[in-house]
């Protein structure tokens, strides 16, 4: 029993050593360090914040036309967005443009001049048909959030909105949709997946999660009040590529 003891005493365990214990710490470090990272990532998130305009109107909306897959009316404010520290509105800094050669630099300041509220002297009245605002941000950015008012003096439902990013003007390179509610392929541009919805004071707001573009366009294609397209106010959150 003493001798048992007395072996037990004296046993050693090896420190570990060699390539695999080496292997081992490293992927330990490296883990640890994603850790960090993603709690340090997390802690500069803040939500976005977006100055709303005054409410319009209050009540239900209207009905809209059997068959129609429009998003419910929340009564409750929409849940923020997170987005990193810095993040700003590039939109009253960038060169708008639109596919209706019609549209004034006057009318088309309306769309970056902050100016929201639901007053015809605000909006910007494009043609019939499928129409698009386009914004030029001078170089490409990291975009977290696009928000767009269209008309929102009553409930109407805009048809045809696609929000998409590209790196050229003409929409030809790296081209990326992050919103399309045009399910019947009304504008030429894919059938959607995303559903309508009610235009209110809050505005549409669209998740870019950093995408990097330099070009965005925002497309639509009548309402059910009209067959033209209005545009209020369009905001791009964003910031330099890091």
């Amino acid at each position: 029993m003493a001798k048992t003891q007395k072996n037990l005493a004296t046993t050693r365990i090896p420190l570990l050593s060699g390539p695999r214990t080496r292997l081992i710490l490293t992927c330990t470090l490296v883990g640890l360090n994603l850790i960090c990272a993603m709690k340090s990532s997390a802690d500069d998130l803040v939500p976005l914040d977006i100055k709303l305009p005054p409410p319009a109107f209050v009540g239900t909306p209207r009905d809209v036309k059997a068959g129609s897959d429009v998003e419910p009316v929340s009564d409750k404010p929409r849940p923020p967005l997170m987005v990193p520290k810095g993040v700003s509105n590039l939109a009253p800094g960038a060169t708008v443009t639109s596919s209706d050669t019609n549209a004034t630099p006057a009318g088309l300041k309306k769309l970056t001049d902050g100016v929201k509220d639901a007053a015809d002297d605000n909006v910007l009245l494009l043609r019939k048909g499928a129409q698009y605002v386009q914004f030029d941000l001078g170089s490409p950015q990291e975009i977290y959030a696009i928000v767009v008012w269209h008309a929102h003096e009553s409930p109407k439902v805009y048809h045809g909105v696609v929000v998409r990013l590209a790196d050229d003007a003409a929409f030809t390179e790296n081209v990326r949709t992050l919103f399309n509610n045009d399910t019947a392929n009304a504008t030429g541009l894919g059938a959607g997946t995303n559903r309508e919805y009610f235009e209110s004071y809050e505005g549409k707001l669209i998740d870019a999660a950093g995408a990097k573009a330099r070009f965005v366009r925002l497309y639509s294609k009548g309402s059910t009040d009209s067959a033209l397209n209005e545009y209020t106010e369009v905001e791009i959150y964003g910031r330099p590529p890091k």
